[in-house]
């Protein structure tokens, strides 16, 4: 996870890709409808890891979540 940064100065602090202004959010942007992480490191310069270690946060910050169900009386 040494890959994903918090900067202040960049992209108002959301995580990036170190040394980059690739948000972990435009990474899952791209795979959503179907981009291919070749494409992705191809067309923004990062590697496969990258990629990778953007959806392990992901993951790690959505598992996190808490879930409110509300029942309706």
């Amino acid at each position: 996870m040494k890959r994903i940064v918090n900067d202040l100065r960049v992209m108002a602090s959301k995580p990036i890709i170190r040394d980059t202004r690739i948000t972990v959010d435009m990474i899952l942007e791209l795979l959503a409808p179907g981009m291919k992480p070749e494409e992705i490191t191809e067309d923004y310069n990062i590697g496969l890891d990258d990629i990778k270690t953007a959806l392990l946060y992901a993951a790690k910050i959505l598992g996190r979540e808490e879930v409110i169900i509300e029942t309706r009386a």
